[in-house]
């Protein structure tokens, strides 16, 4: 079966390689979570998944403990008049080979399989930007990258990302508060905008 991505027009095809055609209004964000100058917004994506959890021995009690993000990013745009989502990228916990296989956030292109890992640098939870149900916006700095088996690069140019505009995703307010709930694991749904900023090339 042909997947959408080969029936799509060529133009269409390119909008969602480059990320150009709907990309998202990026939201003000403080001077913390700024992308260093020298840095050029050049994908974006909403993603929906999961935050996910685990409840551990903590101080003495118990604590809900971050243990992995679960996503997919999409991108909307127009095809014969209609909204179409089409899935761009996965977001999951890997080794990183650029690190000696430590677990990462990870972003791998569902166009090419290029990936990217990259590490929380700044946060905030500032509730003129983050609602405050929702986990805090970041900044985040690549540490390893890898092209596609084909030598695609649409991830692996990638040197910050931002998770911004995000709804959802906190540790549960109960359900870890006794012996027998350690090791239970608490998929909590999220969603949030990634925005992925490449190095300007300059000659």
């Amino acid at each position: 079966m042909r997947t959408l991505i080969e029936n799509l027009p060529i133009g269409a095809v390119v909008a969602l390689s480059l990320g150009s055609s709907a990309a998202l209004a990026q939201p003000p964000v403080p001077d913390k979570l700024q992308v260093p100058p020298g840095n050029i917004l050049y994908l974006t994506g909403h993603a929906r998944g999961t935050q996910n959890y685990i409840c551990m021995p903590s101080g003495g009690g118990y604590a809900w403990t971050f243990l992995s993000p679960t996503a997919t990013l999409f991108i909307t745009f127009k095809l014969f008049g209609n909204d179409v989502d089409q899935q761009i990228t996965t977001h999951f916990l890997s080794p990183n080979p650029e690190e000696g296989g430590r677990p990462r956030p990870t972003w791998q292109s569902s166009l090419d399989t290029s990936s990217v890992w990259a590490q929380a640098i700044a946060s905030t939870t500032d509730p003129a930007y983050v609602a405050d149900s929702a986990i805090p916006w970041l900044l985040l700095q690549q540490v390893g990258q890898r092209p596609g088996p084909t030598g695609g690069t649409i991830l692996s140019n990638t040197t910050y990302i931002q998770r911004l505009n995000t709804e959802g995703g906190l540790a549960p307010a109960t359900g870890c508060s006794q012996p027998e709930n350690v090791g239970v694991t608490a998929l909590v749904p999220y969603k949030t905008d990634y925005f992925f900023h490449k190095a300007i090339r300059t000659r």
